[in-house]
């Protein structure tokens, strides 16, 4: 290489490959999502979202869970059936790890992480059945639970309004986790992962 090559204003921004073949390695590792349809690719997008999706309903359970807590005051003598059921609290627990295991899947995919989210996103999917069974025989079997102890009209219509709105959310969180749960759950081959 002559002088005037070295001070050249090309070679100063693009200089000469260096190649190095003790630092190259041929070892090459990637993660691939099948996309033969639209709904895989569409999800394996979205898990970050819909993981925490998952965790934020099972972050309300567990907090209305917390408010029939404090239904146990005069007039009232019994918990709401729902709260006996203990479906707030141990809903929430798989809805939060579900919900975990799916962002923990979009940050790294292994196989046993893919395993253990099919499986928690299975348990969430029977909790959220079971949760909407539940919740409709506390409609039924409560349908009365205020009223039937309340001195005035007033407080009673205050009271069950409450008590039929949050049943009515635990309703729609669990509808809408049964649709995230199953559609991780029953996805065949929707991950393919290379460590």
């Amino acid at each position: 290489m002559d002088s005037n090559a070295a001070h050249n204003p090309v070679f100063l921004v693009f200089p000469p490959d260096i190649t190095v073949p003790d630092l190259q390695s041929a070892d090459l590792t990637a993660t691939t999502y099948d996309t033969s349809g639209p709904f895989p690719k569409l999800l394996a997008t979205k898990m970050k979202i819909l993981g925490a999706m998952q965790i934020l309903f099972g972050v309300m359970n567990f907090s209305f869970g917390v408010v029939f807590l404090f239904t146990l005051e005069n007039p009232y003598p019994r918990f709401p059936f729902i709260f006996v059921s203990g479906y707030p609290f141990w809903s929430s627990v798989l809805f939060i790890n579900s919900g975990a295991f799916l962002v923990a899947l979009e940050r790294k995919t292994t196989e046993t992480l893919v395993k253990l989210s099919r499986i928690m996103n299975s348990l969430s999917a029977l909790a959220a059945i079971a949760g909407i069974i539940l919740l409709t025989l506390g409609l039924i079997l409560d349908q009365h639970f205020f009223c039937g102890y309340a001195e005035t009209i007033s407080q009673c219509q205050a009271i069950a309004t409450l008590f039929i709105g949050i049943l009515i959310m635990l309703m729609a969180f669990s509808i809408i986790e049964l649709f995230i749960s199953l559609s991780f759950s029953v996805m065949r081959r929707p991950f393919y992962c290379c460590d």
